[in-house]
């Protein structure tokens, strides 16, 4: 799973273990990132509270401009561009499912621009990748851009926060060599089997 071992689900504070359990209920597996960040209990309670807040913002009483699947569109295609294969597959996965398309993710991990995508969401990767590769460079210019496809300023923090914070979470997973479940390759990819 990568180079440093993951405790044992028993082994964790009751708190993480009750939500690893709680995920893997939903998801039928425990993803691979819940084990690998829990050797380390405060900084797994400080990324995943990170985590929620932008991905599930409703979770903190807080509404978003931007889709759950545009939120995943975001990891995904800027986890491409900082090459972290756990991130790109796991959030593709959950990108197709949101989204209901099977290629959706394939196609914005490898060329956003020429995705099945809206204009707008190619707006928001356009900005996404600035942020992403240039983040010193982002201009007024920019954010009009964003306000010209109908974001606030608030989408546009959220476009911002959610490409900063999975930058750190892409290093992790890449430098700890987190490697994706299985599973995540075929999900969202089929019709569920009843």
């Amino acid at each position: 799973m990568s180079r440093y071992p993951a405790p044992e689900l028993t082994d964790l504070p009751d708190d993480i273990r009750a939500k690893v359990l709680e995920v893997q209920e939903k998801a039928g597996f425990v993803p691979n990132v819940f084990l690998a960040l829990a050797r380390r209990p405060a900084e797994w309670r400080a990324f995943f509270a990170y985590h929620d807040a932008l991905m599930v913002p409703e979770s903190v009483g807080r509404s978003s401009g931007l889709t759950k699947g545009e939120r995943e569109m975001i990891v995904t295609t800027t986890s491409a561009a900082n090459h972290c294969l756990y991130c790109v597959v796991a959030h593709g996965a959950i990108l197709r499912i949101y989204e209901k398309k099977p290629l959706v993710a394939d196609q914005v991990a490898i060329n956003y621009r020429k995705a099945d995508i809206s204009e707008r969401q190619r707006a928001m990767l356009d900005f996404a990748m600035k942020v992403c590769q240039q983040s010193d460079q982002i201009s007024d210019a920019d954010i009009d851009a964003l306000h010209a496809h109908g974001f606030n300023d608030e989408d546009a923090w959220d476009i911002a926060a959610i490409t900063a914070f999975f930058g750190l979470s892409n290093r992790m997973a890449s430098f700890s060599g987190m490697m994706p479940n299985p599973e995540f390759y075929l999900m969202g990819r089929q019709p569920k089997q009843k």
